[in-house]
């Protein structure tokens, strides 16, 4: 996995709720054993028509989004099955962050996304950052004020920042530590593990040794 520090790119908005796993990624597209080639598939349903051409009545199929490489979308993004094809399709499609708003308070709060997908996307090296909603609502009118925004998301300092012309817009977010020292390291579950490897040999030694005393 690659180390995420910063990424700076395009905003492109996707202003729905709970865009479910089946809709990042249809299941007919899971019968594939490989890693690769979800990327053209990611939104299938709206992103084409009936004749498998581009809609452009999807908004992520608008010409102002081209070359687009961060998501700005609604609370509960990733909800539905627990399908890890959903981030392979969007990390693949040109996505390197994505960010939703988390809403309500309590009981009644809904989060920016579902567990298992920001879990997910932090294993794949794909930034998830959840905000307010009065600032997703900001960022929003402020991507359709000014075609071509870009935004740098800054791991190390948590701050995602909007290049808007004349006075940057700076937003802070909140990160696991644990998660934030494996993006910026780059390390996914397996690295995590090897980075333990000689207290692991040492205890499979000890454990041999115990075993073959029992048995003697």
């Amino acid at each position: 996995m690659e180390p995420f520090t910063t990424h700076t790119g395009l905003v492109a908005t996707l202003n729905r709720a709970n865009v479910d796993t089946d809709q990042i990624i249809p299941k007919q597209f899971l019968k594939s054993i490989k890693r690769t080639g979800f990327g053209p598939s990611a939104f299938f349903d709206w992103r084409y028509d009936e004749k498998a051409n581009p809609d452009p009545s999807f908004e992520l199929n608008h010409p102002r989004f081209d070359g687009r490489s961060i998501l700005v979308t609604r609370n509960n993004f990733g909800c539905g099955s627990s399908r890890e094809h959903a981030v392979w399709a969007l990390h693949q499609d040109g996505y390197n962050v994505i960010v939703a708003p988390r809403i309500g308070e309590g009981d009644a709060e809904v989060p920016g996304f579902a567990d298992i997908f920001r879990n997910n996307s932090f294993k794949n090296g794909l930034l998830t950052i959840e905000l307010t909603n009065c600032q997703v609502d900001e960022i929003m009118d402020l991507v359709e004020a000014n075609e071509g925004l870009t935004a740098t998301a800054d791991l190390p300092n948590q701050e995602l920042v909007l290049h808007v012309e004349g006075a940057e817009k700076r937003y802070g977010f909140e990160i696991d530590p644990g998660i934030k020292n494996q993006l910026v390291q780059g390390l996914d579950d397996i690295d995590q593990s090897l980075k333990s490897v000689d207290a692991i040999d040492t205890f499979e030694t000890k454990h041999d040794n115990q075993l073959a005393e029992v048995i003697l």
